[in-house]
């Protein structure tokens, strides 16, 4: 027994002293904010006390069995019930279930606590991509998968951050306090940023909080975290941290872009222009569906090339894109896409892969319907 509780106290004493460590490859990350380290740290602490248990009572359990074995002419003790003994092996757990309650619930009641936030995000998942919307600030912009289809279909060696690289990435200030929205389009999604120690689901229908500070500068990732669909694996997070005084620049400008594109609604647009900006917009937002080519994947997702109807019929396309249809996984763009971007990508798939309806749909037409 003595050479048992030897062995425990070196093993106490490599754990206090930092030499006994999980491979990172294993263990939850430590994180970049004040809050994750937090949690690291609570994580750890209950799992050496869990550590120091099984020791205790694997290694009791072994002895006995090993030095009261019945080949040395053991004999079993006959005795029934024993108070103190009772009262120990009640009250030691309890003490210890009460050690590790304290502070998992003071670090609880700081992972729900988003008050004093100095910039508000809403947070809106869609199949399958991120919505990020500065509150306040009149910037709002999609976050779509970017790794490339031919990588996804093996044509291509897969890059360094294979299904988890995207178009556009959140950007956000360090040092301030970041308090999120979340919210769902359609189905529920989960946000999860494991350096940030942020995972939490969109729900449609409600609207959920979580909140961040981030302390260094960095590009920091992650996933849906929730199986939202067949494309699931193709809803990566990307976090850019910055800054203070760069956010501020990049703020101010996203901006202006979105003041110019507000102008670009009265404006007329030429064919070429439409067509230029619907290309980008289907990439990004429509070819994980109908494939970029247009080629579709029936049934679910109907061919756009050759599409007659979607052709002859432009107030039934308009009216599609714009409201989605009931009942399938074609969603609503009333949202998603303001009235430029939805002016573009139905000009650009009247006209590409062969389609020659040869019209074009101009954002004013667009806007008047939104407001219907």
């Amino acid at each position: 027994m003595r050479t048992l509780l030897a062995w425990l106290a070196g093993v106490l004493a490599l754990v206090g002293s930092g030499q006994v460590a999980l491979a990172s490859g294993w263990n939850m990350p430590v994180g970049v904010t004040d809050l994750s380290r937090e949690i690291y740290n609570l994580h750890m602490a209950i799992f050496w006390i869990c550590v120091v248990i099984g020791v205790i009572v694997f290694g009791v359990m072994f002895y006995s069995l090993f030095r009261y074995r019945h080949s040395k002419g053991a004999k079993a003790a006959n005795f029934h019930e024993n108070t103190t003994v009772e009262v120990f092996w009640t009250a030691i757990p309890l003490l210890i279930l009460i050690g590790m309650a304290v502070p998992a619930t003071a670090t609880l009641k700081k992972i729900y606590d988003p008050s004093d936030a100095e910039l508000d995000v809403m947070v809106t998942g869609q199949q399958w991509r991120w919505r990020y919307e500065y509150l306040g600030e009149d910037v709002a912009f999609n976050s779509n998968l970017a790794t490339p289809r031919a990588q996804i279909r093996g044509d291509e060696a897969r890059s360094e951050h294979y299904l988890l690289e995207v178009d556009e990435p959140l950007v956000l200030p360090i040092n301030r306090k970041v308090r999120f929205l979340f919210t769902s389009d359609d189905v529920i999604h989960a946000w999860w940023v494991p350096a940030l120690a942020v995972k939490q689901d969109t729900v449609p229908g409600f609207i959920t909080e979580n909140w961040v500070r981030i302390n260094e500068p960095g590009i920091y990732r992650g996933q849906c975290a929730e199986l939202c669909g067949v494309d699931h694996g193709f809803m990566p997070v990307v976090v850019h941290a910055v800054e203070e005084d760069e956010f501020d620049a990049w703020l101010a400008e996203r901006k202006e872009m979105a003041t110019q594109e507000a102008m670009g609604v009265d404006r007329e647009w030429e064919l070429a222009e439409l067509m230029e900006r619907g290309e980008a917009v289907y990439g990004s937002i429509c070819a994980s569906c109908h494939q970029p080519e247009g080629q579709g994947a029936p049934p679910a997702f109907p061919a756009l090339a050759g599409n007659e109807r979607m052709v002859a019929d432009i107030e039934w396309h308009k009216d599609v894109v714009i409201n989605g249809v009931s009942g399938t996984a074609m969603p609503s763009f009333r949202t998603t896409l303001n009235p430029v971007e939805l002016a573009a990508v139905i000009t650009y798939t009247r006209n590409a892969w062969g389609n020659d309806a040869g019209d074009s749909v101009q954002p004013a037409e667009i806007a008047e319907r939104l407001q219907r």
